[in-house]
């Protein structure tokens, strides 16, 4: 008997379905790169020029008044570019001539003065901000972040709040100013250099600036000064403060500027025309029944050249600060 082998049967095995590949994301040719390029620069330009335009034209103004007479000032539509520039106004601001549009021979000295005035405010800032910042952004002390706060909260105080008890402690500053140990019988240091620049050698604006930049310093370059012996106050002059130039520029230019630019709290405190700043300077020629306006158009052109200056000589470090400050929280 012969036995058949069982043959049984093998189910067929279904054929892979293969499944259709991804195409790989087209790319752009040369000519659709530059067509969406050129036309991201056409609107940003369509923005930016109009904008650049709205700003520019009152300081354009200001100069093309400053070379223009009284009568032609103030004409309609305005003369943009003067039928027959003068420099009246500056010979009068600076007390050339005679005539009662004659400005004051004591204008070298108000911008003087605003010039040291301006330049000591930033130099103060700029060390003991620094040195608060670093304070606060590399050490570690009970209360360190609590105390920041406390101390960003008075930036939202308006500075008239302030204004009359700053007034009555630089009037009762003892030994200065006829004042007594006890702060009394003399002004102080009201009418005085002193009450114009000590009052802002510190700036809470400038200690959050200044920390905002110091936090993306890494730690590892500061232990490694340590390691080699630095103390701490070497350590803030040689490795910290070297790396923060972008930040002490932006910081440097705020604060210059409005140094410079201060006019309420000289006006409070200044009494004597030896101690005037331009803007109390050019407050003079703003009378009630006759403004010169020609002479202080000069004198404002002027005062608006040392600013003017300072941002195009740290302009690139500035905006460098400004970019960099809130890298880290």
């Amino acid at each position: 008997m012969s036995i058949a082998p069982e043959i049984s049967e093998v189910e067929p095995v279904p054929a892979l379905v293969q499944q259709p590949q991804a195409r790989p994301p087209r790319r752009r040719n040369r000519r659709e790169s530059g067509k969406v390029f050129w036309t991201k620069r056409i609107l940003a330009y369509a923005v930016l020029v109009p904008g650049a335009i709205l700003f520019i034209a009152p300081f354009a103004w200001l100069i093309s008044a400053s070379f223009q007479d009284m009568g032609s000032m103030f004409s309609y539509p305005p003369h943009w570019i003067p039928d027959h520039p003068t420099l009246h106004g500056y010979k009068a601001f600076f007390g050339v001539g005679n005539g009662p549009d004659a400005g004051s021979s004591d204008a070298w000295r108000w911008f003087a003065n605003s010039a040291f005035v301006a330049t000591s405010v930033t130099v103060l800032q700029l060390f003991f901000n620094s040195l608060a910042a670093y304070a606060f952004a590399k050490r570690r002390f009970p209360g360190r972040d609590f105390i920041f706060m406390i101390f960003l909260g008075t930036m939202m105080i308006p500075g008239q709040v302030t204004l009359i008890p700053n007034y009555l402690a630089l009037k009762h500053v003892p030994f200065f100013g006829g004042n007594d140990m006890f702060g009394n019988g003399g002004h102080g240091w009201l009418d005085s250099y002193y009450g114009l620049i000590l009052p802002g050698a510190v700036s809470a604006f400038g200690v959050f600036l200044l920390r905002q930049y110091m936090l993306s310093i890494p730690n590892d370059l500061l232990d490694a000064a340590r390691i080699d012996g630095a103390g701490e106050f070497r350590i803030f002059l040689r490795v910290v403060l070297p790396l923060c130039g972008p930040v002490l520029a932006a910081t440097g230019i705020f604060t210059f500027t409005y140094a410079w630019e201060d006019f309420f709290w000289p006006l409070i405190i200044i009494s004597s025309p030896d101690h005037y700043t331009a803007p109390l300077g050019l407050a003079m020629f703003v009378v009630k029944n006759r403004t010169s306006w020609d002479v202080l158009m000069a004198g404002s052109v002027i005062a608006t050249l040392p600013m003017v200056a300072v941002f195009m000589v740290f302009q690139r470090k500035f905006i460098q600060g400004i970019s960099m400050s809130g890298l880290k929280g």
